[in-house]
């Protein structure tokens, strides 16, 4: 059984009187792993928050864009429109203009229900309606003359040879939506590879100082040990001051440590936006999975999970819908309206809902540009330019992500195989240190050769920590890089998938 195992609820003690100044009074008591840090950091942090608030909102414009697909229905209505004043006119008798004076009054109401037209979930950037307009018209030049006017009529809107903007608008909302989502991801993913940094350091001065203690409990026993020699043979007596001075110079290493821990618990609750006044520890366990990575899944996983590489996947699609809205900017195009309906007008209100007259129409409207002095070809130009410099992004980020997880995994691998040897090296260096003390008992060795193999201990665990925290750091490096969790076999995108939010 190791030392750090043995010292554990020893540690947790010193961790929560140093993290919190001695304070016996501390308002929360609270047991840290990386995975509580990160909670805390998640609910505590302003930028996750802000991000789900943006998600949130992207969402709902989403969904107004969508809705954007169903049938909508509105009203019109003049109730009142007067007008009282004069204005000149062209008399054609006359063959002059006359000042004519106009009083009147429309009271009017239009009615429509209008949908997109939707062909096997395919929007056509054409839209169907059904219309009603009535309204009430008074003249009072000379009388009033009152006319009433109803009309029922369907109408078909259909433009041509040119954009699609109601299903671009709505692509573009969902990419907006997936580029918050992925955002989430991403923050997520810094605020671990952030508070870990801090952990570990926490985590580090915690274990040191049960390494340091350790050795000055073994360096007390063999000071006892010294003292029963120097009382049976005087020549000894310096066996008892070679002890105390090991013991001194321990215990300044172990106050040094214990500094230095408390600056890091302070630091990592100021990164968590915890109270100054609460407590935290950490309890040492060494979880440790030997991982098989598989250097060309894992530039895979990189390429294909990659919020980065997915954002300008998204940036890529997006300026590709720039470049077709621009297409149509000043271009020929054509615009079929058609209307099929009946009408009335009378002067009397009851006569217009009946015998209605047929009132149909059709238009196409052409647009032909003639010369723009090249402005449609240079904003198209533009827009195209700015599609190659993300295409161009995208090969270089590849290219980056595949070198940086090359290293990443060489490191890793290196740095699992030294924990799994040091592993077995911790458990051999205590028992040697406990095979020396019975020794040294004996008198069959110095008390320089005891002292050297508890000094080797000491440097044989803080070897084994140097090399376990490298491995933990690398793990979280990888899956950095990779957005991979190998230790879960998860996906970052899976595993912190905004669906709660």
């Amino acid at each position: 059984m190791n030392i750090l195992y043995k010292a554990g609820i020893t540690a947790c003690t010193i961790a929560v009187l140093l993290s919190s100044g001695g304070n016996a009074e501390a308002q929360e008591n609270r047991q840290m792993t990386l995975d509580t840090a990160v909670d805390v950091a998640m609910k505590n942090s302003y930028r996750i928050k802000h991000l789900q608030m943006n998600i949130e909102a992207n969402r709902l414009w989403l969904k107004s864009r969508q809705a954007g697909l169903k049938s909508r229905v509105y009203m019109n209505m003049k109730m009142p429109n007067l007008s009282s004043s004069s204005d000149f006119e062209w008399d054609s008798n006359e063959n002059r203009d006359v000042i004519v004076r106009k009083d009147t009054s429309k009271w009017q109401m239009d009615l429509a229900v209008s949908q997109p037209v939707v062909i096997m979930g395919y929007p056509t950037n054409g839209y169907l309606s059904f219309n009603t307009t009535t309204y009430r018209y008074l003249q009072k030049n000379q009388g009033n003359d009152v006319d009433y006017y109803n009309r029922y009529y369907m109408k078909f809107q259909q433009p041509f040879f040119q954009p699609n903007y109601l299903k671009n608008n709505i692509e573009d909302a969902e990419l907006d939506l997936q580029r918050r989502e992925l955002e989430y991801v991403r923050d997520r993913a810094w605020t671990i590879n952030s508070i870990a940094d801090d952990y570990y350091d926490f985590f580090e001065y915690t274990c040191n100082d049960i390494v340091y203690q350790t050795q000055v409990d073994n360096l007390n026993r063999v000071e006892v040990l010294a003292n029963q020699a120097a009382l049976a043979d005087t020549t000894r007596r310096i066996e008892t001051v070679q002890a105390k001075v090991e013991i001194a110079n321990i215990r300044e290493d172990l106050l040094k440590n214990q500094s230095r821990m408390r600056q890091e618990g302070a630091r990592l609750k100021q990164r968590l936006r915890m109270s100054l006044e609460d407590s935290i520890f950490v309890v040492p366990e060494f979880p440790f999975k030997s991982i098989i990575i598989d250097l060309e899944q894992a530039i895979e996983f990189g390429h294909n999970l990659s919020p980065t590489l997915r954002m300008l996947g998204i940036d890529r699609r997006k300026n590709q819908i720039s470049v077709n809205n621009a297409e149509g900017w000043d271009s020929f195009n054509l615009n079929l309206e058609m209307t099929y309906g009946l009408e009335k007008q009378h002067d009397r209100y009851q006569s217009i809902w009946e015998e209605f007259d047929n009132s149909n129409s059709i238009a196409l409207n052409a647009y032909i540009p003639v010369w723009d002095w090249g402005r449609k070809k240079t904003r198209l130009e533009a827009q195209k330019i700015s599609l190659r410099r993300t295409e161009l992004r995208i090969e270089e980020n590849r290219t980056e992500i595949s070198s940086n997880i090359s290293i990443e995994v060489e490191n890793f691998l290196e740095l699992q195989g030294r924990t799994e040897n040091m592993m077995e090296s911790r458990t051999m260096a205590a028992d040697i240190t406990e095979a020396g003390v019975e020794q040294y008992r004996s008198g069959a060795i110095s008390i320089r050769d005891v002292i050297q193999m508890i000094e080797s201990q000491k440097d044989t665990e803080m070897n084994f920590l140097d090399a376990y925290q490298g491995y933990r750091r690398s793990l979280i490096s990888l899956m950095m890089h990779t957005f991979y969790d190998y230790e879960n076999g998860i996906s970052l995108l899976d595993k912190f998938r905004p669906t709660d939010i």
